[in-house]
């Protein structure tokens, strides 16, 4: 004896196939969702490789500037120009100018060999304190500033003014600051190690890597003070 499906029964059979079809879609979905929160909350706190860059970072440079093109870049006389810290194989540096972002961080240049020098900080042999920071790294490159944990007191940082005058500055303490505590040593940061002594601060990223905030979990900084010839 064979069964025959009458027009009502097919309609709810039909309605009952892509109902099915569309909770399997909302349970695909939903796995996918929970697998990837899973996911960065797993590298959260891991060492970052170079290339599991956030992607939302801003576009960077990894190329380095040509001999040319560092030869040829100029700056007012009383400027920040050139950067060397022999040290971390560093050697002239470009200096750019950087300012506060809308966001209120402290900006960066874009290119990661390059060093921004913040304009409202010190100018060297004008007696104040020197804010520069630098890139850890990009996508693919290690940064100007990737070392910058490795300096120790006595290591010496180059400055070179727009008028070609050189200002060396010896290292009197460099400190990891948690990210949480970065904003508030921001005002340590921006005075002399020494009172009374001109003084150059460098700072960079550093520490452990967090894929949910796109950044690293500390800030480095390094204070080092004019020596006197």
């Amino acid at each position: 004896m064979s069964l025959r499906i009458s027009g009502h029964g097919k309609t709810i059979a039909k309605w009952a196939i892509v109902g099915t079809l569309g909770i399997l879609v909302l349970v695909f979905f939903v796995r996918v969702a929970v697998w990837e929160a899973n996911y960065y909350n797993e590298k959260d706190g891991s060492e970052r490789e170079v290339l599991a860059v956030e992607t939302q970072q801003e576009e960077l440079v990894e190329e380095k500037p040509s001999e040319e093109d560092v030869y040829n870049y100029y700056v007012s006389a009383e400027k920040p120009r050139y950067l060397t810290i022999s040290k971390l194989g560093v050697e002239n540096a470009r200096i750019l100018p950087v300012s506060i972002n809308s966001d209120g961080a402290l900006g960066t240049p874009n290119n990661i060999f390059d060093v921004g020098w913040y304009v409202n900080s010190g100018l060297p042999g004008k007696g104040g304190t020197m804010l520069i920071d630098g890139h850890n790294g990009g996508p693919h490159v290690h940064g100007v500033f990737k070392d910058l944990p490795i300096l120790e007191s006595g290591d010496l940082i180059i400055v070179e003014r727009g008028d070609g005058e050189k200002f060396t500055y010896s290292v009197v303490d460099n400190k990891e600051v948690p990210l949480s505590e970065s904003d508030v040593y921001m005002a340590t940061a921006m005075k002399s190690p020494e009172a009374g002594k001109e003084s150059v601060t460098l700072i960079s990223c550093t520490g452990e890597w967090s894929q949910s905030q796109g950044t690293y979990l500390s800030r480095q900084f390094a204070r080092a003070v004019l020596v006197k010839d």
